[in-house]
C-alpha cells in the first residue's frame, strides 16, 4: 500500500481524481488516497478462485446476485472508499443504489451479499479498519482470507496458521467464525457452498503428492 498524497480529500474528490482506465487500484483511507500494492500470484489465484466458485454457485442456484469487475464501496463517513478483492451484489437492491449505474459506487450495505479480502502485507486494514467500516455500513457477510497467515496472532491464533475469518452481521454487530484446514467454510450468502478452507488456500489445486 503506497500513500499518494498528504492532503486529505472527500470521497467525491477521490472519485473525480481517480485516473480513467488506470492499471493501478486505489482506495481512500480516512481521506488519504493510497495505491494498493499489486497482489502476488498466490494472492491473485486465491481471489480468482473464490470469485469463480461463487459465480458458479450463483448460476447453479439461480441466485439474483452479481459478481462485478469494477466497484467501490463508499463508507458511511464519506472519508473512505474500498475495493474488496471479491464482492457479490444483490441485483434487486442495486435498483435503489443512487450511484451504481453511472459510477459503479455502492453506498448501502444491503446491496452487498458478500465482501472478501485476501490478506496481503497491509493485513491491519483487513482485520481492523475494514471490519469496522463494513459493520457500520451493514454489509451482512465479510470474509478475511489469510492464506499465508500474515495476520497478527490475536486474529489467527498462536502459532499462526492459515485462517478464513467469516464475519456475519447479527443484530447490527459482526459475529466471527474461523475455518482452517479441512473445515468447510460456512456462508449465509451461499449456504450450499461446499468448499474447505484448504481448497481455498490452494486455489482449487489438488494436494501435492509426497516425493
Amino acid at each position: 500500500m503506497i500513500q499518494t498524497q498528504t492532503k486529505t480529500v472527500t470521497f467525491d474528490e477521490f472519485v473525480t481524481w481517480y485516473p480513467e482506465n488506470s492499471v493501478n487500484k486505489y482506495e481512500l483511507h480516512n481521506g488519504v488516497i493510497v495505491e494498493m500494492s499489486k497482489g502476488t500470484g498466490d494472492h491473485s489465484a486465491v481471489a480468482g478462485f473464490i470469485s469463480g466458485e461463487v459465480y458458479l454457485e450463483i448460476r447453479q442456484q439461480q441466485l439474483p446476485y452479481l459478481v462485478p469487475r469494477e466497484y467501490t464501496v463508499k463508507s458511511v463517513s464519506d472519508k473512505s472508499g474500498y475495493c474488496p478483492d471479491v464482492i457479490v451484489l444483490d441485483l434487486p437492491a442495486l435498483e435503489s443504489e443512487p450511484r451504481w449505474k453511472k459510477e459503479s459506487i455502492i453506498t448501502m450495505g444491503a446491496s452487498v451479499r458478500l465482501a472478501v479480502e485476501v490478506v496481503s502485507t497491509n493485513w491491519q486494514d483487513d482485520y481492523l479498519v475494514k471490519v469496522a467500516e463494513y459493520e457500520i455500513l451493514g454489509i451482512s457477510e465479510y470474509w478475511v482470507v489469510d492464506y499465508a497467515a500474515k495476520g497478527g496472532r490475536r486474529f489467527i491464533g498462536n502459532p499462526k496458521q492459515p485462517t478464513i475469518s467469516v464475519y456475519q452481521l447479527v443484530d447490527g454487530e459482526y459475529q466471527i467464525s474461523q475455518f482452517r484446514g479441512d473445515d468447510r467454510v460456512e456462508s449465509l450468502a451461499f449456504p450450499e457452498l461446499r468448499l474447505t478452507a484448504e481448497q481455498i488456500f490452494r486455489a482449487g489445486l489438488p494436494p501435492t503428492e509426497p516425493s
